[in-house]
C-alpha cells in the first residue's frame, strides 16, 4: 500500500499531499467562498492535517468529498483553519503605547472609527473598549470587529469566557496602564465571566475576508494583530492595502509582535510609529 495514503497521523507529508492541498482550497474557495488559497503553506498543511485526524479520513481527498457533501462540516473545518488563541490586553506593552502615545493623537477628532481585523473570539475587541472607556473616548468611537469564522464572531458578540483566563488577563490589564480594576467590566456567572454588554453597544459585529472582501469604511485605527503571519506575501499585500485604503491620513496601524510592514510592497505609505510595539502611522502624500 502507498505509503502517503496511510491514515497513520505520522506519515510523510510529500508533493501528493500538496496537490491534494490545493485541490482542497479551491474546493473550499468555490463552494463556500472561503479563500485560504494564499494562507502559508506549512501552516495550511499542518492544520488539515490535524482536520483529516479529528474526522477520521485516511486523506486530504477523502477529508475534500465530505466537505464538499456535508456542509455542516465546513463549519467544524473553520476552527481548525482559523487562529483562535488571544487574550485580553495580550502584549500589554502594545497596550500601554496605544494609551500613551496613539490616544492623544486620537483625541483630537470629533468621532473615531477603530477596526479589529480578525477579531476571533473578541478579546482584542473587549481590550479596545476597555481602553476606550478609560481614556474618555468610548462614547464617540465605533468599533468595527471582523472576522470569517461566524462562529468566532458569535462567541466574540457573547463575551464569555474561562473563569482560569481572568488571572492572566487582569495582570495583561494592569500592565496595560488600566486605570481601574478589570473586575468592574464583567460578572461571573457559572464558572464564567462574562463582559458588560455596554462594552458592545458601539461595535459592529461583521464577516469580512482579508482574502476576498473590499474596504467598507474610513478608519482612524486598524489593530490586526497576529493574522499577517499566516498569509503568503501576496495576502500579506493585499491586506495591508486594505488597510491603507482604510486609514484617513496620519491613521493608525497596528500589527503582531512577529509581524512587520518592512518587506512589504505597501511599507513606503508609513512610517514606524512605535517600532517595538508594531505601531505604525500612514503617511501623509498628499
Amino acid at each position: 500500500m502507498d505509503a502517503k495514503i496511510s491514515p497513520d497521523p505520522h506519515r510523510p507529508v510529500g508533493r501528493t499531499d500538496d496537490i491534494e492541498i490545493r485541490l482542497l482550497l479551491e474546493a473550499i474557495f468555490q463552494k463556500y467562498h472561503y479563500d485560504f488559497r494564499g494562507y502559508a503553506m506549512a501552516s495550511v498543511k499542518r492544520r488539515l492535517n490535524q482536520a483529516r485526524q479529528k474526522f477520521g479520513c485516511a486523506t486530504l481527498s477523502a477529508l475534500q468529498d465530505r466537505v464538499l457533501h456535508e456542509p455542516e462540516l465546513m463549519t467544524e473545518l473553520l476552527s481548525f483553519l482559523t487562529v483562535q488563541v488571544s487574550e485580553l490586553f495580550r502584549d500589554p506593552q502594545y497596550f500601554r503605547t496605544l494609551r500613551e502615545k496613539v490616544i492623544p493623537h486620537l483625541r483630537t477628532y470629533p468621532s473615531l472609527k477603530v477596526w479589529i481585523a480578525g477579531c476571533s473570539t473578541g478579546e482584542e475587541l473587549y481590550s479596545f473598549a476597555i481602553l476606550f472607556r478609560e481614556e474618555g473616548l468610548e462614547s464617540r468611537t465605533l468599533f468595527y470587529a471582523t472576522d470569517i469564522n461566524p462562529e468566532a464572531l458569535k462567541k466574540a458578540e457573547a463575551g464569555i469566557y474561562d473563569l482560569d483566563r481572568l488571572k492572566l488577563f487582569t495582570e495583561n490589564h494592569r500592565l496595560s496602564g488600566g486605570k481601574s480594576s478589570l473586575s468592574d467590566y464583567y460578572r461571573t456567572a457559572y464558572g464564567a465571566a462574562v463582559f458588560d454588554k455596554s462594552l458592545r453597544k458601539n461595535c459592529v459585529f461583521s464577516d469580512h475576508s482579508l482574502a476576498t472582501d473590499a474596504v467598507f469604511a474610513e478608519t482612524h485605527l486598524c489593530s490586526c494583530r497576529n493574522v499577517l503571519i499566516y498569509f503568503d506575501c501576496a495576502l500579506q499585500d493585499r491586506a495591508i492595502g486594505l488597510f491603507q485604503s482604510s486609514l484617513i491620513r496620519k491613521g493608525f496601524l497596528g500589527l503582531g509582535a512577529k509581524e512587520t510592514l518592512r518587506f512589504s510592497r505597501r511599507s513606503e505609505a508609513f512610517s514606524e510609529f512605535a517600532r517595538g510595539e508594531r505601531l505604525y502611522q500612514k503617511r501623509d502624500l498628499a
